[in-house]
């Protein structure tokens, strides 16, 4: 009952942040996974404590290609924070809606962009170099995504994984790094080592050269539009990850 109760108040504080009642269920994952100690992931994953669990398309699968924030990583409230405060310093706009219909573009790209809609004229790299900074700054807060978890440390050991991400490898490096999972993956795939960001499929296809099997056998975990996109025009099965009020409003 207290339980109910508790739950209540949290949606009664929280019903115009539903990425702070998402963030509130990560927290009790891992408040659970550090009581269980050893072993913790696979029974968690078993209980599914977080509320939605992803279901994969039928089939048999010889690798698994994960987008990183987002997706293995509960990062995009972080990174739009960072977003926030760097852009801000150039009077530069950009709603919180745009920047997760934008998930997977390259930092750059971005930047680009909103220079040339709003007539701005930000130093493209020193900015993308900020923001990052502002980024790390938040590392700290940073948690998995439970449901993808799941899946990692189901099948790590039997089949390869790769990231396949829109950010800088040092991004995705340090994202990986905080979450413990960095070892979990055979390469990675980021920003500047493909030339056509998603929803072309070159960075999907680049990875699944790197593993050495046919993309047609390849699974991804995505949780943006132009990363579906750009898994099935890989020829690859997909996985969609829900968005922080997406996983809120199915608990």
């Amino acid at each position: 009952m207290g339980h109910l109760i508790q739950r209540r108040k949290l949606h009664a504080n929280d019903e115009r942040r539903p990425a702070a009642v998402a963030r509130q269920k990560a927290d009790a994952y891992y408040g659970r996974k550090r009581k269980l100690g050893f072993g913790a992931e696979r029974i968690l994953a078993k209980e599914c404590i977080y509320g939605v669990r992803l279901k994969l398309p039928d089939g048999t699968f010889k690798a698994y290609l994960f987008d990183c924030d987002g997706t293995i990583a509960d990062s995009m409230p972080l990174h739009y924070v960072a977003w926030q405060k760097a852009l801000g310093e150039w009077n530069c706009t950009f709603e919180e809606k745009r920047f997760y219909a934008w998930g997977g573009r390259p930092t750059e790209e971005i930047i680009v962009t909103l220079n040339q809609e709003q007539g701005l004229q930000m130093p493209v790299a020193a900015v993308a170099h900020r923001k990052e900074e502002l980024y790390y700054e938040l590392l700290p807060q940073l948690k998995a995504i439970p449901e993808v978890l799941e899946h990692i440390e189901a099948k790590h050991g039997e089949i390869p994984f790769a990231v396949v991400s829109g950010s800088t490898r040092d991004s995705v490096v340090a994202s990986l790094n905080t979450l413990k999972l960095l070892d979990r993956f055979n390469t990675l795939v980021c920003a500047g080592e493909y030339t056509k960001s998603k929803p072309d499929p070159e960075c999907f296809l680049v990875a699944a050269s790197r593993l050495g099997v046919d993309p047609k056998t390849c699974v991804v975990f995505e949780d943006t539009d132009m990363g579906i996109a750009a898994a099935r025009a890989a020829g690859m099965a997909s996985v969609r990850v829900p968005l922080p009020w997406e996983r809120a409003a199915a608990s």
